[in-house]
């Protein structure tokens, strides 16, 4: 019998990587787990945690200015960000912490190095030298930002992974791209007192989301102060940081003291000697895995970011514990992308969950749109304009909810819930039967009776 140095060696000590490594030395299996850079991955270090501390930061900002229109007196209100950095610092310090003190309380090896694949069942630890034999190998190494070389003066542009090492804030930056991480940073950062122009391709924000919500969030963003340049591309970044000009496709330009590139990001895939190992890496780097993970090299698996099918924290957790519990439980489990909730912390904020409009008309010959606008009731009082968007699309023929969005403050914790009972299989009529909740925004949910005719 073939004998190896461990049971799992796991490349990459993000979400994914972590929860796969402590499931499978929970069921006995011997773990090492190899991270190159600091524990916790994008979504502790440089992305999800961090961005919504932001993003707090930012909307103080309009909780203050309502409060007048409560009865609060409120002196001028002033903002230091340089505290903001560092107790976001100290926050991610302390969930790193408890990120390697799981895995290490779980029995995993933790290994400071870039690790690379060798073989089907070795890796190779470029700070030693050392190769490790596996019987299984699982590769998280998650997903790095994309910059477009073809850009002239590209390397003067900052991207999401950089941004947050940021000691203090611009006067004025452009970001270019209109996905989460675009429209996630140009909200927070014009709460923050940031001059933000947004530069994507599109017509309207968030591509492949709901054209309604996309829509409305940028009239929102617009009305927040931020300048947008609908399908538009960067030519050229020409200058120094502190004076940059973006020369758009168009002719005009565009003057700032930074530049942020959130156009998306790719497979971190670049050297980790996968080839050597006969896997064919697929679009943007990414490793092709059927529904259980695994790659056409039966020991060789990977989750998350790395595998380029559902580029969110949540997903790399729920991938990478099915992993550990089909592989070392004894009981096969498949990850299901159907039906998978989430949220874009865009002030205001969106969720959605299930089919846009868009793609229910595709795939379904009698679809019945429900949707309402209207303004909060908080807003009454505080005088702000921000309206809240909702919007059910139904399957016409069976009743079946196929996608609910939601535009407007907490629409991300009303998702969450939303998604278990569209994992259900709820039906119009189901909602419909529910109780509303009185007076909140959520109530809208349940009593939409009226189906959306549109004008003409």
């Amino acid at each position: 019998m073939t004998q190896f140095d461990v049971d799992l060696f796991v490349i990459g000590g993000g979400s994914g990587g972590v929860r796969a490594g402590r499931i499978a030395a929970g069921y006995g299996a011997r773990v090492k787990l190899a991270e190159e850079s600091r524990m916790g991955g994008t979504c502790v270090i440089r992305g999800c945690v961090p961005k919504k501390l932001y993003v707090y930061a930012g909307r103080f900002g309009d909780e203050i200015a309502d409060a007048v229109g409560f009865g609060w007196d409120i002196d001028p209100p002033s903002f230091d960000f340089s505290i903001l950095k560092v107790q976001k610092d100290r926050e991610i310090d302390r969930l790193e912490k408890a990120y390697r003190g799981n895995l290490e309380r779980s029995g995993v090896d933790i290994v400071e190095s870039r690790a690379v694949v060798t073989g089907p069942h070795s890796v190779t630890l470029l700070k030693t030298g050392e190769t490790v034999t596996a019987k299984t190998i699982l590769i998280a190494t998650g997903a790095r930002p994309f910059l477009p070389e073809q850009v002239a003066g590209i390397e003067l542009a900052d991207t999401s992974d950089g941004f947050f090492d940021w000691e203090t804030l611009p006067k004025s930056v452009v970001i270019v791209g209109s996905g989460y991480i675009g429209i996630e940073f140009a909200c927070l950062l014009v709460r923050l007192g940031v001059k933000v122009t947004l530069v994507f391709r599109s017509e309207y924000v968030l591509p492949h989301f709901d054209l309604d919500l996309r829509k409305a969030l940028t009239e929102a963003m617009t009305q927040s102060g931020i300048s947008i340049r609908m399908q538009a591309s960067v030519d050229r970044i020409e200058g120094q940081r502190g004076r940059l000009t973006v020369h758009l496709d168009g002719g005009n330009s565009l003057a700032c003291e930074r530049v942020i590139y959130a156009t998306g990001r790719n497979p971190n895939t670049t050297g980790l000697g996968l080839e050597t190992a006969g896997i064919e890496l697929g679009k943007q780097g990414a490793i092709p895995v059927d529904e259980h993970s695994q790659t056409v090299v039966p020991s060789i698996y990977a989750v998350g970011d790395v595998t380029n099918r559902a580029a969110l924290t949540p997903v790399a957790i729920r991938e990478g514990h099915a992993f550990a519990d089909t592989v070392f439980g004894g009981r096969p489990v498949v990850a299901s992308h159907a039906m998978i909730p989430t949220a874009v912390f865009s002030t205001p904020e969106l969720g959605t969950v299930g089919m846009s409009e868009e793609q229910a008309r595709e795939s379904h010959a009698n679809v019945v749109i429900y949707k309402t606008s209207f303004r909060p009731m908080k807003n009454t009082l505080s005088g702000r304009a921000d309206r809240t968007l909702m919007k059910l699309v139904v399957d016409g023929d069976t009743d079946k909810m196929l996608g609910v969005h939601i535009l407007g403050e907490a629409s991300g914790e009303m998702i969450q819930c939303l998604g278990i009972a569209m994992r259900m299989g709820a039906t119009k009529h189901d909602f419909d039967m529910t109780m509303a909740v009185h007076p909140t925004a959520a109530e809208e949910l349940v009593t939409m009776r009226t189906p959306f005719v549109p004008a003409g």
